[in-house]
């Protein structure tokens, strides 16, 4: 996302590196997870196309473990996204969205009763973390028994997970719950605090034999 005259575009940089990927008589298959913005998929060219996939089948066992009967998305794009990989017959789907309240923005539940379930949130990407924030201490409040979080990638620039973690000021979390897709950031992550890391080395060894 460019915002300032100058910046990089770096999703379209990216595509042009990766359409230069030397091709084998077919379509070279750039294996993307959970793909933040659905249309830089067009932004490859030439012999590269992208191939979709998801981390949540990876998170599914977890939650099953951990006894979570409802899932929430901070917004409706999320829910769009995700929801239909969540069994409705299993889980209660829990939408949450953002009001605006005079000059404030305020979370709300717009779809689902969070009262006495244990909630995850699912969302692509946390940086920050405020809208997971947000939309865990609403729950809360409305009556969730507990509320985790899952992402795909952690992205969390200068340290912003040392917020969650106990004691810190956004520590709302039961399990936050993220993939080693950003090795970089999950190797930092201490391992006897709120942190769960899903290695991905299996789902991709699957989803590359399946091609």
């Amino acid at each position: 996302r460019v915002t300032t005259e100058g910046e990089i575009a770096t999703a379209n940089t990216y595509a042009q590196l990766f359409s230069c990927l030397p091709s084998c008589g077919r379509p070279t298959r750039l294996v993307v997870y959970d793909l933040h913005t659905l249309q830089n998929r067009f932004y490859l060219h030439g012999s590269t196309i992208a191939s979709l996939h998801s981390t949540v089948p990876c998170l599914l066992p977890h939650l099953e473990a951990a006894r979570v009967d409802a899932v929430a998305f901070p917004d409706d794009g999320a829910a769009k996204r995700f929801k239909h990989m969540f069994d409705a017959s299993k889980y209660e789907i829990i939408v949450c969205g953002k009001l605006r309240d005079g000059d404030a923005r305020v979370v709300t539940v717009q779809d689902g009763d969070p009262s006495e379930k244990n909630v995850v949130i699912v969302d692509d990407l946390v940086q920050t973390g405020g809208t997971l924030y947000e939309c865990g201490a609403k729950l809360l409040e409305l009556g969730a028994s507990g509320v985790s979080a899952f992402v795909a990638h952690g992205v969390f620039p200068k340290e912003a997970w040392k917020r969650f973690a106990r004691g810190g000021d956004r520590d709302v979390f039961e399990t936050f719950y993220v993939t080693n897709s950003i090795p970089t950031t999950t190797d930092k992550l201490p391992a006897d605090d709120v942190f769960t890391v899903i290695d991905l080395t299996e789902r991709v060894i699957v989803d590359l034999d399946n091609y």
